[in-house]
Protein backbone atom coordinates (compact mmCIF):
# COMPACT_ATOMS: atom_id res chain seq x y z
CA UNK A 1 0.00 0.00 0.00
CA UNK A 2 2.03 3.37 -0.66
CA UNK A 3 1.64 6.19 1.29
CA UNK A 4 -0.38 9.20 -0.26
CA UNK A 5 -1.21 11.53 1.93
CA UNK A 6 -3.84 13.01 -0.35
CA UNK A 7 -6.23 9.76 -0.50
CA UNK A 8 -8.23 9.22 3.32
CA UNK A 9 -6.87 6.02 4.84
CA UNK A 10 -8.35 3.69 7.44
CA UNK A 11 -6.57 3.83 10.37
CA UNK A 12 -5.88 7.46 9.84
CA UNK A 13 -9.26 8.49 9.78
CA UNK A 14 -9.95 5.83 12.85
CA UNK A 15 -7.37 7.79 14.50
CA UNK A 16 -9.17 11.42 13.77
CA UNK A 17 -12.46 10.19 15.67
CA UNK A 18 -10.10 8.61 18.60
CA UNK A 19 -8.68 12.20 19.31
CA UNK A 20 -4.99 11.19 17.53
CA UNK A 21 -2.48 13.33 15.92
CA UNK A 22 -1.69 11.25 12.94
CA UNK A 23 -3.95 12.58 9.93
CA UNK A 24 -4.22 14.24 6.99
CA UNK A 25 -6.61 16.85 5.34
CA UNK A 26 -8.23 13.73 3.22
CA UNK A 27 -8.53 11.70 6.46
CA UNK A 28 -9.99 14.42 8.56
CA UNK A 29 -12.14 15.35 5.31
CA UNK A 30 -13.62 11.34 5.45
CA UNK A 31 -13.97 11.29 9.52
CA UNK A 32 -15.98 14.51 9.48
CA UNK A 33 -18.18 12.93 6.53
CA UNK A 34 -18.97 10.54 8.91
CA UNK A 35 -19.86 12.64 12.07
CA UNK A 36 -22.10 14.61 10.02
CA UNK A 37 -23.73 11.43 9.19
CA UNK A 38 -24.07 10.20 12.83
CA UNK A 39 -22.71 12.43 15.52
CA UNK A 40 -22.17 9.66 17.51
CA UNK A 41 -19.14 7.80 15.56
CA UNK A 42 -16.50 9.61 17.62
CA UNK A 43 -18.09 8.16 20.45
CA UNK A 44 -18.70 4.92 18.88
CA UNK A 45 -14.79 4.90 18.63
CA UNK A 46 -14.11 5.42 22.02
CA UNK A 47 -16.55 2.57 22.99
CA UNK A 48 -14.56 0.19 21.20
CA UNK A 49 -11.07 1.23 22.90
CA UNK A 50 -12.91 0.51 26.44
CA UNK A 51 -14.12 -2.82 25.14
CA UNK A 52 -10.97 -3.60 24.14
CA UNK A 53 -9.07 -2.49 28.04
CA UNK A 54 -11.60 -4.38 29.65
CA UNK A 55 -10.96 -7.29 27.78
CA UNK A 56 -7.53 -7.09 27.99
CA UNK A 57 -7.77 -6.62 31.98
CA UNK A 58 -9.51 -10.08 31.78
CA UNK A 59 -7.99 -12.33 29.58
CA UNK A 60 -4.40 -12.65 31.43
CA UNK A 61 -6.30 -13.84 34.23
CA UNK A 62 -7.29 -17.18 31.20
CA UNK A 63 -3.27 -17.41 31.41
CA UNK A 64 -3.00 -16.17 28.29
CA UNK A 65 0.62 -14.66 27.66
CA UNK A 66 0.57 -14.17 23.97
CA UNK A 67 -1.55 -11.40 21.98
CA UNK A 68 -2.24 -11.08 17.90
CA UNK A 69 -3.24 -8.06 17.21
CA UNK A 70 -4.90 -8.44 13.32
CA UNK A 71 -5.27 -4.97 11.73
CA UNK A 72 -3.73 -2.93 14.71
CA UNK A 73 -4.22 0.18 13.05
CA UNK A 74 -2.47 3.77 13.94
CA UNK A 75 -1.17 3.12 18.24
CA UNK A 76 -3.51 4.48 20.72
CA UNK A 77 -2.43 5.02 24.34
CA UNK A 78 -2.64 2.47 26.43
CA UNK A 79 -1.38 0.38 23.63
CA UNK A 80 -1.87 -3.30 23.43
CA UNK A 81 1.40 -4.44 25.06
CA UNK A 82 1.29 -1.67 27.25
CA UNK A 83 -2.44 -3.01 28.97
CA UNK A 84 -1.23 -6.41 28.55
CA UNK A 85 2.19 -5.63 30.05
CA UNK A 86 0.30 -4.18 33.55
CA UNK A 87 -0.73 -7.70 34.16
CA UNK A 88 2.22 -9.42 32.65
CA UNK A 89 5.47 -8.28 31.77
CA UNK A 90 6.46 -11.29 29.86
CA UNK A 91 3.49 -11.33 27.68
CA UNK A 92 4.12 -11.59 23.77
CA UNK A 93 2.61 -9.20 21.41
CA UNK A 94 2.47 -8.98 17.52
CA UNK A 95 0.98 -6.49 15.67
CA UNK A 96 -0.01 -7.30 12.25
CA UNK A 97 -1.31 -4.34 9.20
CA UNK A 98 -0.72 -3.66 5.83
CA UNK A 99 -0.37 -0.43 6.05
CA UNK A 100 3.44 0.47 6.40
CA UNK A 101 2.90 4.25 7.51
CA UNK A 102 0.95 2.13 10.73
CA UNK A 103 4.05 -0.36 10.70
CA UNK A 104 6.62 2.54 11.39
CA UNK A 105 4.58 4.10 14.12
CA UNK A 106 4.03 0.29 15.60
CA UNK A 107 7.87 -0.59 15.46
CA UNK A 108 8.42 2.99 17.16
CA UNK A 109 6.08 1.95 19.71
CA UNK A 110 7.52 -1.35 20.93
CA UNK A 111 11.35 -0.52 20.17
CA UNK A 112 13.49 -1.72 23.18
CA UNK A 113 11.18 -4.31 23.63
CA UNK A 114 12.24 -7.71 23.64
CA UNK A 115 8.54 -9.38 23.70
CA UNK A 116 6.95 -6.70 21.33
CA UNK A 117 6.83 -6.41 17.51
CA UNK A 118 4.97 -5.17 14.62
CA UNK A 119 4.72 -7.30 11.15
CA UNK A 120 3.08 -6.27 7.87
CA UNK A 121 0.50 -8.32 6.98
CA UNK A 122 -2.68 -8.61 5.18
CA UNK A 123 -5.49 -10.46 7.50
CA UNK A 124 -7.38 -11.08 4.37
CA UNK A 125 -4.36 -13.41 3.79
CA UNK A 126 -4.61 -15.87 6.39
CA UNK A 127 -1.68 -18.21 5.28
CA UNK A 128 0.50 -15.75 4.63
CA UNK A 129 -0.41 -14.23 7.95
CA UNK A 130 -0.03 -17.33 9.83
CA UNK A 131 3.74 -17.89 8.44
CA UNK A 132 4.46 -14.43 9.05
CA UNK A 133 3.36 -14.24 12.78
CA UNK A 134 5.71 -17.52 13.36
CA UNK A 135 8.13 -16.39 11.84
CA UNK A 136 8.32 -13.54 14.74
CA UNK A 137 9.45 -16.42 16.84
CA UNK A 138 7.41 -14.48 19.72
CA UNK A 139 3.94 -17.18 19.41
CA UNK A 140 3.67 -20.07 20.32
CA UNK A 141 0.90 -21.58 17.92
CA UNK A 142 0.73 -24.69 20.53
CA UNK A 143 -0.15 -22.74 23.72
CA UNK A 144 -3.08 -20.61 24.06
CA UNK A 145 -3.33 -17.25 21.88
CA UNK A 146 -5.56 -14.68 22.27
CA UNK A 147 -6.09 -13.04 18.66
CA UNK A 148 -7.79 -9.50 18.03
CA UNK A 149 -9.82 -8.78 15.35
CA UNK A 150 -11.00 -5.42 16.52
CA UNK A 151 -12.46 -2.98 13.76
CA UNK A 152 -11.66 -4.97 10.98
CA UNK A 153 -13.95 -7.39 9.82
CA UNK A 154 -16.66 -4.80 8.64
CA UNK A 155 -13.94 -4.42 5.62
CA UNK A 156 -14.51 -7.81 4.19
CA UNK A 157 -17.91 -8.81 3.19
CA UNK A 158 -19.51 -10.96 5.61
CA UNK A 159 -18.73 -14.58 3.59
CA UNK A 160 -15.72 -13.52 3.36
CA UNK A 161 -15.08 -12.27 7.14
CA UNK A 162 -16.52 -15.78 8.45
CA UNK A 163 -13.55 -17.82 6.00
CA UNK A 164 -10.82 -15.56 7.35
CA UNK A 165 -11.94 -16.14 10.86
CA UNK A 166 -12.15 -19.83 10.47
CA UNK A 167 -8.53 -20.27 8.58
CA UNK A 168 -7.13 -18.18 11.78
CA UNK A 169 -8.97 -20.61 14.27
CA UNK A 170 -8.30 -23.24 13.01
CA UNK A 171 -4.30 -22.67 14.15
CA UNK A 172 -5.33 -21.58 17.48
CA UNK A 173 -4.74 -23.97 20.03
CA UNK A 174 -7.69 -25.18 22.38
CA UNK A 175 -7.60 -22.73 25.22
CA UNK A 176 -7.17 -19.86 22.85
CA UNK A 177 -9.45 -16.51 22.92
CA UNK A 178 -10.63 -14.69 19.84
CA UNK A 179 -12.04 -10.81 20.66
CA UNK A 180 -14.02 -9.45 17.87
CA UNK A 181 -15.82 -6.15 17.42
CA UNK A 182 -17.65 -4.40 14.13
CA UNK A 183 -19.21 -1.12 14.30
CA UNK A 184 -22.93 -1.40 12.60
CA UNK A 185 -25.75 0.74 12.02
CA UNK A 186 -29.32 -0.02 11.47
CA UNK A 187 -30.55 0.39 8.06
CA UNK A 188 -30.75 3.52 7.28
CA UNK A 189 -27.44 4.44 8.82
CA UNK A 190 -25.92 1.85 7.63
CA UNK A 191 -26.68 2.54 4.04
CA UNK A 192 -25.91 6.19 4.49
CA UNK A 193 -22.34 4.95 6.15
CA UNK A 194 -21.25 2.64 3.71
CA UNK A 195 -22.07 4.77 0.38
CA UNK A 196 -19.94 7.80 2.33
CA UNK A 197 -16.86 5.45 3.48
CA UNK A 198 -14.46 6.41 0.37
CA UNK A 199 -11.51 4.54 2.55
CA UNK A 200 -12.20 1.24 1.99
CA UNK A 201 -14.81 -1.13 0.65
CA UNK A 202 -17.79 -0.87 4.23
CA UNK A 203 -19.80 -3.34 4.74
CA UNK A 204 -23.08 -3.36 7.84
CA UNK A 205 -22.72 -6.75 9.27
CA UNK A 206 -25.85 -8.20 11.46
CA UNK A 207 -25.83 -9.80 14.27
CA UNK A 208 -26.39 -12.98 12.53
CA UNK A 209 -23.04 -12.35 10.92
CA UNK A 210 -20.94 -11.62 13.48
CA UNK A 211 -22.37 -14.68 15.52
CA UNK A 212 -21.04 -16.77 12.35
CA UNK A 213 -17.38 -14.77 12.94
CA UNK A 214 -17.45 -16.90 15.89
CA UNK A 215 -18.42 -20.29 14.73
CA UNK A 216 -16.66 -23.23 16.21
CA UNK A 217 -15.71 -21.06 19.47
CA UNK A 218 -17.88 -20.74 22.96
CA UNK A 219 -18.69 -17.24 23.50
CA UNK A 220 -17.86 -15.96 26.79
CA UNK A 221 -20.88 -14.32 28.74
CA UNK A 222 -22.47 -12.06 28.51
CA UNK A 223 -21.76 -13.33 23.97
CA UNK A 224 -22.43 -10.49 21.55
CA UNK A 225 -23.73 -7.36 22.70
CA UNK A 226 -23.21 -3.49 22.29
CA UNK A 227 -19.64 -2.28 23.67
CA UNK A 228 -21.43 -0.33 25.88
CA UNK A 229 -22.59 -3.79 28.14
CA UNK A 230 -19.80 -6.16 27.31
CA UNK A 231 -18.00 -7.01 31.14
CA UNK A 232 -17.18 -10.84 31.76
CA UNK A 233 -19.90 -12.69 33.36
CA UNK A 234 -22.29 -10.11 33.31
CA UNK A 235 -25.95 -11.44 31.67
CA UNK A 236 -27.10 -10.31 28.70
CA UNK A 237 -29.10 -7.40 28.21
CA UNK A 238 -28.43 -6.37 31.72
CA UNK A 239 -27.47 -2.83 31.34
CA UNK A 240 -29.25 -0.50 30.86
CA UNK A 241 -28.18 1.36 27.71
CA UNK A 242 -31.19 3.15 25.17
CA UNK A 243 -30.90 1.53 21.81
CA UNK A 244 -29.47 3.86 19.21
CA UNK A 245 -28.80 3.61 15.28
CA UNK A 246 -25.23 2.91 15.55
CA UNK A 247 -22.92 0.79 17.79
CA UNK A 248 -20.48 -1.41 18.38
CA UNK A 249 -21.13 -5.11 18.32
CA UNK A 250 -18.64 -6.92 20.17
CA UNK A 251 -17.51 -10.40 21.84
CA UNK A 252 -15.22 -13.29 22.99
CA UNK A 253 -14.89 -16.73 21.89
CA UNK A 254 -12.85 -19.48 23.90
CA UNK A 255 -12.06 -22.06 21.65
CA UNK A 256 -12.74 -25.32 23.34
Amino acid sequence: MPFDPSAPNVARAYNFLLGGKDHFAADRALAERILSIYPMAAQMARENRRFLRTALDYLPSRRISQYVDLGAGLPTSPAVHEIVGWHDPRASVVYADNDPVVITHLHALAAGGPYVTAIPADLADPAATLDALTGTGLIDWGTPVCLILAMVLHFLPAGRAAEVTAAYTAALAPGSYVLISVGRGDDDLGAQVTAAYDAAPLYNHSPQDMAAFFTGLDLVPPGITDARAWRPGWPARTAPYLSRAGQILTGIGRKP
